[in-house]
């Protein structure tokens, strides 16, 4: 359950156990040490300045509040597993206290399924298929009779002779139970109608799920269905759905069966039985690679026998640009499809396909898909196999989509893209610069605090930060165009000092105070020149590795 909220719970940059200098085992009189320590440094009574005074408020109450969390054990117990914004979810107020860490965690994730459960009745994931047919026959079969006496002159009749809307909305009623409901409206040659579906669907098991299905339309009537679904095995599921039509012909059942098995870890294998006005029997072989997609299908049966293979390949791009073909021979004749598909913007996916049968002619198939919602445009251009015609359908689209692509779509998108990084790099740079404010203020309220230790470990020759840098370094050759990114904390580790120690836990290194990120995104390191009895020394540490100075290996040699 943690690892399914990863995406609603956003984790603040302030790091309560790196704020404090803790370890996530910290002891509780490890906490209120280190929080007394940083109450004697911030507390705003030890200012006189107005300013000073007011800025150390602010961090004396992001410290007071790190150590309320995490000296509370419910309150730590919950941090540790969900982050701040587990301690904001609805519903904590009558969680009763004195509770185990495994009994919070069950709390909060039962908050989370009723909170689930809540969005779910709020989500009706629309699906919507819009189809326009085009008869623009006129373009090509007209030259073959006498234009000069059809009315109109030399100008071709295109028309939109069929339309398709259908639409289906779901609506979640618990996380098992789902109502669906769908409905369609079409029209061909000036005749047409629609139908109305209403779908309960239950998920039984991690197996299994069934369905009731519900309809009624103004040319077959009404509908009532059932569809079953079942994992036979971890390799091997089947499908059975029948139904009812009551039409004003009678009682129409039909029936169908279909399993399913996996041959291998890219190859499915599907057999298939229908009965009722369309009785087959279908087999097909299915083969989908990261770089291709395979389909072998024979179906027999009343009215439609036929043979089908198709084949995909896939092009590893940034546009996911796809490359078809297919062939179809059966008793209505032989169908030859190929065509392409490419996505065109982060959610949208255009794709034109040509397909030449006999007797069916020349078609140019256009379908753009935009999120859940799919626009189909098969543009009807010839009965017969004229060459002309497939060469336009083939290179018509083409042309037209370079034009467009390189004068409409290219533009569009590099302006968005600019755009983007512009409002990520403003936004970056507003958080880099209130971090830096806030680590600015820290260092001048420890600059007293830091003189004290500093005479102090002088006195006994212990331990003395010269100079400490944090950020990105460049020390490969090959990256030396590249600019490094630190800032100056000296100060901050030098106040982090005590008994001649500075002891950083495995944690990142931009939330102790007077410390910030200058570089978001990058790999940081942390590098001290520091003075342990009169011998100097030097080390350079990983953003969150723990560090614990003085060491022997890291005196400087002599003769080097």
């Amino acid at each position: 359950m943690a690892a399914a909220l990863d995406d609603e719970i956003e984790l603040d940059n302030q790091d309560y156990y790196s704020l404090l200098n803790v370890s996530k085992e910290a002891s509780q009189d490890e906490l209120k040490a280190s929080y007394r320590r940083l109450c004697m440094l911030y507390h705003p009574d030890k200012h006189r300045d107005p300013e000073l005074k007011s800025q150390a408020e602010q961090l004396f109450n992001q410290v007071h509040q790190a150590y309320e969390v995490l000296s509370d054990p419910q309150s730590r117990a919950i941090y540790d597993i969900f982050g701040k914004k587990g301690l904001e979810v609805e519903g904590w107020e009558v969680v009763e206290r004195k509770r185990t860490p495994a009994e919070i965690r069950e709390e909060y994730e039962r908050l989370q399924r009723e909170r689930e459960e809540r969005r779910l009745q709020q989500r009706t994931n629309p699906k919507g298929t819009i189809s326009v047919g085009i008869d623009a026959t006129d373009l090509f079969d007209r030259y073959e009779e006498d234009f000069e006496e059809m009315p109109g002159g030399g100008f071709p009749h295109i028309e939109i002779n069929k339309m398709h809307i259908s639409q289906s909305i779901e609506a979640p009623l618990t996380n098992s139970d789902t109502a669906m409901l769908s409905g369609s409206l079409s029209t061909h040659n000036g005749n047409g109608g629609g139908n109305i579906n209403m779908t309960v669907r239950r998920v039984t098991s991690a197996r299994g799920w069934g369905e009731l299905e519900f309809g009624a339309g103004d040319i077959l009537g009404p509908l009532v269905g059932m569809k079953l679904f079942r994992n036979l095995t971890p390799r091997c599921f089947l499908t059975a759905q029948c139904g009812m039509q009551f039409s004003p012909r009678g009682v129409r059942p039909s029936c169908s069966l279909m399993t399913a098995r996996h041959l291998d870890q890219n190859t499915m294998g599907y057999l298939q039985w229908r009965w009722g006005p369309n009785s087959s029997m279908t087999t097909s072989v299915v083969r989908d690679t990261k770089t291709s997609h395979f389909t072998l299908a024979l179906q027999l049966g009343v009215p439609h026998s036929y043979l089908m293979m198709s084949y995909q390949y896939k092009f590893q791009d940034e546009d996911q640009t796809k490359v078809k073909g297919s062939v179809k021979t059966g008793w209505f004749g032989t169908v030859v499809e190929y065509g392409a598909e490419r996505k065109v913007s982060r959610h949208s996916v255009l794709a034109a396909t040509v397909s030449i049968g006999v007797p069916q002619g020349v078609t140019l198939k256009i379908r753009l898909a935009r999120a859940n919602q799919t626009y189909l445009f098969p543009v009807h251009l010839t009965d017969q196999l004229l060459p002309s015609a497939v060469f336009y359908a083939t290179v018509g689209p083409l042309l037209v989509y370079l034009a467009i692509h390189r004068l409409v779509v290219i533009p569009y998108t590099h302006a968005q893209k600019q755009q983007d990084l512009d409002l990520q790099r403003k936004s970056s740079e507003v958080d880099i610069a209130k971090k830096k404010q806030e680590a600015e203020t820290a260092v001048l309220l420890m600059q007293e605090s830091v003189r004290r230790i500093i005479e102090g470990e002088e006195a006994k020759m212990g331990l003395i930060i010269l100079n400490a840098w944090y950020g990105k370094f460049v020390t490969d050759s090959s990256r030396l165009q590249e600019r490094a990114q630190v800032i100056d904390v000296t100060v901050p580790l030098q106040c982090l000092v005590k008994d001649s120690k500075l002891i950083l836990t495995e944690a990142s290194k931009a939330g102790l105070p007077g410390f910030y990120d200058p570089c978001v995104g990058e790999e940081k390191s942390l590098k001290l020149l520091y003075q342990f009895r009169g011998v100097m020394h030097q080390v350079l540490s990983a953003d969150s590795e723990a560090l614990r100075i003085p060491k022997q290996s890291h005196r400087i040699n002599a003769e080097a």
